[in-house]
């Protein structure tokens, strides 16, 4: 059995991404997203949460606000990465672990972190970490 909690936010950014395969969305375009991180464990803490809610919804926001409004390709800690929507859960998912190993949330005992950025209501992708 495991425990799961969820906090949304959104990021809208703009990038353009490197190969033919990607057609038009190699010229500079923006995008928007829904961003879902969620938290397991595999027993609750002593209040009987996976991780504060609130403490969970300020770090999402922190990472993600660090992010939006933001052309990536100018990013210096994303140079040369393509920022598909994979790898934008990933920089996200690694980004939010490390805050969590800080002490960040609170003194949770997680098992992993998932983020799903949700690019359409048809499209999204997800990254876990486990912790």
């Amino acid at each position: 059995m495991s425990f799961s909690l969820t906090v949304r936010d959104h990021l809208m950014i703009a990038h353009s991404l490197r190969g033919d395969v990607f057609g038009p969305a190699q010229q500079l375009h923006g995008a928007t997203f829904l961003v879902d991180a969620t938290f397991r464990a595999d027993e609750l803490d002593e209040h009987g949460v996976v991780v504060d809610i609130g403490r969970a919804s300020e770090v999402l926001r922190e990472i993600v606000g660090a992010l939006t409004y933001r052309n990536l390709d100018d990013e210096p800690d994303l140079l040369g990465l393509n920022t598909t929507t994979e790898r934008l859960c990933q920089i996200i998912g690694d980004r939010l672990a490390t805050r969590v190993r800080d002490g960040d949330v609170g003194e949770a005992r997680l098992s992993g972190i998932v983020v799903t950025l949700h690019e359409s209501h048809v499209a999204w992708a997800s990254y876990e970490v486990a912790m």
